[in-house]
């Protein structure tokens, strides 16, 4: 991925040895806040971006992390933090460390549910030391990667210096000896079973000889073809059944103390995570998700890039960019994916694309909402290069069919949408409009077309309209005409790329009849003999 614009790092954290960390998310604490009760934008469907952010997060449903890819960040140093975060992250070590780490979290969370989950308190019991095992070689293990990585993300250099404080700490020391303790007291236990018909009898162990190899040492003689095998495998299922349950508790009356010592450190550990890292194991798999997500698009050569931001410049680009849902769909199917560029400068504002139908015109309006949604989450972008506006709302506004419930008409329910939203919108606001006058005529649409697009520049807003009127691609120099082309030699192709130019509706209109034999010469030489 292309470089993040440079990035002056913080310096070291002051206090003691144990600093608070920051969000390894949000470079404020209100910022984290909101993002708890954040929902989903009401774009998110027009721009396809609910089925982008669900195949993002369809492997990671445990963590709730929609409501962080829902949320924007206010200023650029929020975006910058959250792509100082993905450059350490392209470390391979860090990715490795951190994904080591959620593995064995992700055991820890289940052996702590299987502890709530069973009626046997000694198997409760089991579970938890089970998980506080796993929990202290997680974390360990995370320490030593992130340290030998020498990360440089304000983000994950504050979690270090608190994970390396962590460590150190009395708590953590304590849990661990202890649990090293109690691990080699429980080794110590040994029992015998004595079964007989359906009496099972737990006694001690009193040094009784093991008779299995001598008895597999004389029917080896004996042996000839491969026997049918008449062993029953154990069960995969893990929890206890009732007399398993009961041999345990007969096995703890023997050894009383092992067990007291279990359930005491059981008392006190019971809260043994520790809410920072349980926090930081949420919050990291966002930048596991984006970078899993977008990994088999990049080896398949097509580009992601961090973006530069700006919350006051409107002079907007991207180079090599596409629809990220339509493009995860193609590189699934092993077709190809066409990409495309746009720009705006100085006073403009607005791309007004046109030019035939299926052609790339919708695709692109899409495409030009998914930057800079994803840009304001701090998230990598599609293309080689991108420069986008850090905007506070953004209003979509996609044709739909006419409904015969809908009592109004197709035409008055877009003009009182689309006043909802200009009412709505501030000068940093974004709209994306797709053939909303299509129910009318050109007539209509062009005088109607006019008015929208005036009180858009008046109100300086960045945005995309996709029209069948030309005239309106040239209206002022706040807007930019763009045309999806065809193939030149048969113009019923679209090559599916929308370029910079001027709307010339009657090109197209003059290719199709010469594809045909419509042209008036071609008319003439078969009507007049």
């Amino acid at each position: 991925m292309a470089p993040p614009p440079s990035i002056e790092l913080s310096g070291e954290e002051d206090g003691d040895s144990r600093p608070a960390p920051h969000s390894i998310l949000f470079s404020r604490p209100e910022d984290r806040v909101s993002a708890s009760a954040a929902s989903e934008p009401a774009y998110f469907g027009y721009l396809n971006l609910d089925r982008v952010i669900e195949s993002m997060t369809n492997n990671h449903d445990e963590y709730d992390l929609r409501p962080f890819f829902y949320t924007r960040l206010g200023d650029c140093d929020a975006v910058h933090y959250r792509h100082e975060v993905l450059q350490d992250l392209e470390n391979r070590v860090v990715l490795d460390a951190i994904r080591a780490f959620t593995r064995a979290m992700r055991s820890v969370r289940d052996k702590l549910k299987r502890a709530s989950n069973t009626s046997y308190e000694i198997e409760r019991q089991g579970w938890l030391v089970g998980a506080v095992d796993e929990y202290t070689v997680g974390v360990t293990s995370l320490a030593r990667g992130l340290a030998s990585a020498e990360v440089r993300s304000r983000g994950l250099r504050a979690f270090t210096t608190y994970l390396t404080g962590y460590l150190s700490s009395t708590a953590f020391a304590s849990l661990i000896e202890e649990s090293e303790a109690l691990g080699a007291e429980l080794q110590r236990v040994r029992y015998c079973l004595l079964i007989r018909g359906g009496k099972v009898t737990v006694r001690n162990y009193e040094s009784q000889p093991d008779y299995s190899a001598e008895v597999l040492e004389v029917f080896e003689r004996f042996k000839q073809d491969a026997p049918q095998d008449y062993r029953v495998g154990f069960s995969d299922h893990l929890d206890m059944d009732h007399v398993e349950a009961q041999i345990v508790d007969r096995v703890a009356r023997l050894f009383p103390d092992v067990f007291a010592s279990l359930k005491s450190f059981c008392d006190r550990h019971a809260e043994f995570f520790d809410v920072q890292i349980r926090e930081f194991d949420r919050e990291v798999h966002l930048y596991v998700a984006c970078l899993e997500y977008i990994a088999n698009m990049h080896s398949s050569g097509l580009q992601f890039c961090y973006p530069e931001v700006s919350s006051t410049s409107k002079a907007i680009a991207a180079r090599d960019t596409f629809d990220l849902g339509l493009a995860a769909k193609l590189v699934s199917q092993g077709n190809t994916v066409v990409c495309n560029d746009f720009h705006l400068d100085g006073p403009e504002r607005v791309l007004v694309i046109s030019g035939p139908n299926q052609g790339g015109k919708t695709t692109l309006a899409r495409t030009f909402g998914q930057l800079h949604h994803l840009a304001a989450i701090g998230c990598p972008v599609p293309g080689s290069s991108a420069r986008l506006f850090l905007f506070d709302q953004m209003f979509t506004h996609f044709g739909s069919e006419e409904e015969l419930a809908n009592l109004s008409g197709k035409l008055e329910e877009d003009l009182v949408r689309l006043r909802g939203a200009l009412r709505a919108a501030t000068h940093r606001s974004i709209i994306i409009m797709n053939e909303i006058f299509a129910s009318t005529t050109l007539q209509d649409a062009l005088g109607l077309g006019t008015r929208v697009l005036n009180t858009i520049t008046d109100l300086d807003l960045l945005g995309v309209y996709v029209t069948f009127v030309d005239e309106l691609a040239s209206l002022n120099e706040s807007t930019v005409s763009m045309v999806s082309t065809i193939v030149p030699d048969n113009p019923a192709l679209r090559t599916y790329k929308v370029v910079r130019k001027p709307a010339d509706g009657l090109a197209y209109a003059a290719a199709i009849a010469e594809k045909y034999g419509l042209t008036y010469d071609r008319l003439k030489e078969r009507i007049v003999p």
